[in-house]
């Protein structure tokens, strides 16, 4: 080596010893695209789907979970979900996983079920989505006996979405959580329903709101299983939603490892209580995402 290489390299090394340990992680290219669940932006979606996927482009949102599947007109935001996919690729963006409006058919017959199953399936293959997502359950629904009708409810979604080649998720909220009779929503959704056909959304805010159990200690109950993550704060007074960093969630310390949840995909979100609009919420938590979070995703 001569001279001239010795005194660059050594330069080199010198500024990169400089560099805090976080700047390794974020020099790297991140593993998955920052994601953001389209019901935050639900008034703007509503005004101008176009305008809005643009500014949240422009925030550093790649990747999107829709909410509002009408299955009798066929659309979504307004949009065929053909012509849907057309505004993303020109965009490039994507739309990797949806919630559609399952709770009104728990009590339903199968036969109605499997055919708004269908029509989920077509709408998340014309969009070349991955994941049909089961998002709520009504509170006059939340008994324990539908807890497990609605287990098996899941597993037969769960098979007929499977055989179409896409995957099939159960999100949760609180509520899950809560004792029913000894037992709680969520342990009989894990241990009445095929791992192999329903998968797991967890939203990390309600888990933190809700359960006795940490997001890391509920993934080494079933690892594998949570594919994707809900990523929104926690008001430090009234435990309502909040922009990331302006809560009581310690991301930092809390985020679980990717790998053993069976992470694929995950979307910041904030449900309500906007410190000034939802369009600025969502600037606001991305900006805080790529400052503190990314490195780690």
């Amino acid at each position: 080596m001569n001279r001239r290489n010795f005194i660059g390299r050594t330069a080199v090394l010198s500024a990169t010893a400089l560099l805090p340990l976080s700047s390794f992680s974020l020099m790297r290219q991140p593993k998955y695209k920052m994601g953001y669940q389209l019901f935050s932006v639900r008034t703007d979606m509503a005004k101008d789907p176009l305008a809005t996927f643009k500014a949240l482009k422009e925030m550093g949102y790649e990747d999107f979970e829709f909410y509002g599947f009408d299955a009798d007109k066929g659309l979504i935001y307004g949009y065929t979900p053909s012509e849907l996919k057309t505004i993303l690729d020109d965009l490039q963006l994507s739309i990797t996983s949806g919630h559609y409006s399952f709770s009104p058919y728990l009590g339903k017959a199968d036969e109605a079920l499997k055919h708004y199953v269908d029509q989920c399936i077509l709408a998340a293959k014309a969009m070349d989505s991955k994941y049909i997502t089961w998002p709520y359950i009504a509170p006059e629904q939340r008994t324990l006996d539908n807890f497990k009708l609605l287990s098996r409810k899941l597993n037969h979604i769960g098979e007929q979405v499977k055989e179409a080649g896409l995957g099939f998720a159960y999100h949760n909220h609180g509520y899950e959580f809560e004792d029913y009779g000894g037992q709680t929503g969520f342990n009989i959704i894990l241990n009445e329903t095929d791992a192999s056909l329903v998968k797991l959304q967890m939203d990390m805010y309600w888990v933190m709101h809700s359960s006795k159990l940490t997001p890391k200690e509920l993934i080494d109950k079933q690892p594998g299983r949570y594919v994707m993550w809900h990523i929104k704060d926690m008001d430090k007074i009234s435990r309502d939603y909040s922009e990331l960093g302006n809560g009581s969630i310690d991301y930092r310390s809390i985020l679980p490892d990717p790998k053993k949840s069976g992470l694929e995909y995950y979307y910041l979100e904030q449900g309500g209580n906007f410190k000034t609009s939802p369009m600025q919420s969502a600037a606001d938590s991305a900006e805080y995402f790529k400052k503190h979070l990314r490195q780690y995703l």
